[in-house]
């Protein structure tokens, strides 16, 4: 079962959410919040899976309250952010304080169920070429000539070429296709990339991956 609390400020928004996501058999709400005060605590209490997060809220905003949860060592949560705009610096803010994905106020319902299930399996599909255009636009690229780090010397070249493709926005599904390997593979890889790294998800290992120089934004 994948628990889920939802916080915005906009009730009829988070009543909507919080029908849809009720009626799924794999899928229910065990708190709700107008802020990102009271976000916090539902989380502190319920210990969900998700957390879906308005951007915008009055008190604590979405971004203050992903950094809170992350610096309390909520790093397991999924955090996806709730916006109505599909480029926004505040979004990619959001994304560097911690947050695994966003997703759009008119998602339809069934990528938003999608997304949900997907972010608990350490993904964040719903968007990926949004998230990307998010890096390219916002990313602090390091000055031309710079050595690579250290930490890729760790990466086998298989790791590598994953982590290419995860800065891309591609979806283990895709990674698969792309490689020739099956998705559990491509989850091990992952999974590595990962940890050999120190980053908490793929969205961390995209920005990583833009600021340090492996990617550069425009087409692959």
């Amino acid at each position: 079962m994948i628990n889920v609390v939802v916080a915005d400020d906009q009730e009829l928004m988070r009543d909507g959410l919080a029908v849809i996501i009720d009626r799924q058999e794999d899928m229910r709400i065990v708190g709700q919040a107008a802020d990102g005060a009271e976000a916090i605590e539902r989380v502190q209490e319920t210990r969900p899976d998700v957390l879906l997060l308005d951007v915008r809220m009055p008190t604590l905003d979405g971004i203050a309250t992903t950094r809170a949860l992350r610096a309390q060592g909520f790093e397991r949560l999924a955090i996806l952010m709730l916006t109505t705009f599909d480029v926004d610096e505040i979004v990619y803010d959001a994304l560097r304080a911690g947050a695994t994905g966003f997703l759009l106020k008119d998602t339809p319902k069934d990528q938003l169920l999608g997304a949900i299930r997907a972010s608990v399996s350490g993904e964040a599909p719903l968007a990926p070429a949004i998230t990307r255009r998010l890096i390219e636009r916002f990313v602090d690229a390091p000055a031309p000539g710079s050595p690579p780090p250290a930490a890729l010397g760790e990466l086998t070249e298989r790791e590598y070429e994953v982590l290419l493709l995860l800065a891309r926005g591609r979806t283990n599904g895709e990674l698969a296709a792309e490689l020739f390997l099956s998705e559990a593979t491509v989850k091990t890889h992952v999974g590595a990339v990962l940890r050999k790294l120190e980053l908490r998800d793929r969205t961390a290992a995209a920005i990583w991956a833009y600021e340090t120089g492996i990617v550069h934004p425009g087409p692959q």
